[in-house]
């Protein structure tokens, strides 16, 4: 790829919310990470970093401010789960919608008491019941992915047992939903880590760790961003 298209894709990508938003998630993390690594090595750089990304994770909790109207959307289209291949999928898919628009509310509240515009009791309390619904979220949209993936090897298998092609544009699909499956593992082993010590792994992972997982998971993103433009090309 020309160094100009890559450019012209790049800019496309990152005049999207999920586009920028992706972008903004790599730069952070990958911020963290050096802030982790410079831990012990270099407490004053890692300090520089360490402030770096926590700005721009309170710039995209800032832009997230907005998103209950199209998540209401969403799930207003969704209705019941119609259109999906099976009941489980619709169940999960119900299930999660009904986390976020429960999910999106807790996390204004959390922003607002950060920001002391709301005075709010027990802050601590609904830090942690954020984290909860962030797990239960990247849970559920961890299992739809996963089973979504499983039902597309269902129909890849059974068109190799009656030696007949498969479509090259669904081969490639199937292998970018289980990049999927593989961010979204990234991403619930993030989300867990913020819950509460005693709580399976939460408080466990140090700074570096964290900015690790983060950063894979966002270049993660990056690179299906790009592959699924050119697949709808």
């Amino acid at each position: 790829m020309s160094t100009t298209k890559f450019v012209n894709e790049f800019c496309e990508i990152i005049d999207t919310y999920g586009g920028r938003d992706k972008v903004m998630k790599a730069l952070c993390y990958s911020a963290k990470l050096v802030a982790g690594y410079h831990a012990k090595r270099n407490p004053e750089l890692a300090k520089r970093y360490a402030i770096t990304s926590s700005r721009i994770s309170g710039a995209r909790a800032t832009l997230r401010l907005i998103d209950d109207i199209p998540m209401i959307q969403y799930a207003l289209e969704y209705g019941l789960g119609e259109g999906e291949p099976d009941r489980l999928m619709a169940v999960l898919g119900v299930t999660a919608n009904i986390v976020d628009l429960l999910y999106y509310p807790i996390e204004k509240i959390c922003w607002l008491s950060e920001h002391n515009i709301l005075d709010v009791k027990n802050a601590d309390a609904w830090d942690v019941l954020n984290s909860t619904f962030w797990v239960l979220s990247v849970y559920l949209n961890l299992m739809r992915t996963m089973r979504n993936y499983a039902l597309n090897q269902q129909k890849v298998d059974a068109a190799n047992v009656a030696n007949s092609s498969v479509d090259e544009k669904l081969l490639k699909k199937h292998r970018l939903e289980l990049l999927s499956v593989l961010r979204l593992s990234l991403d619930f082993t993030h989300a867990v880590s913020t819950l509460p010590k005693g709580y399976l792994w939460g408080g466990k992972l140090s700074t570096f760790q964290v900015g690790a997982i983060g950063t894979l998971s966002a270049a993660i993103g990056i690179y299906q961003l790009f592959a699924k433009r050119r697949l709808n090309k």
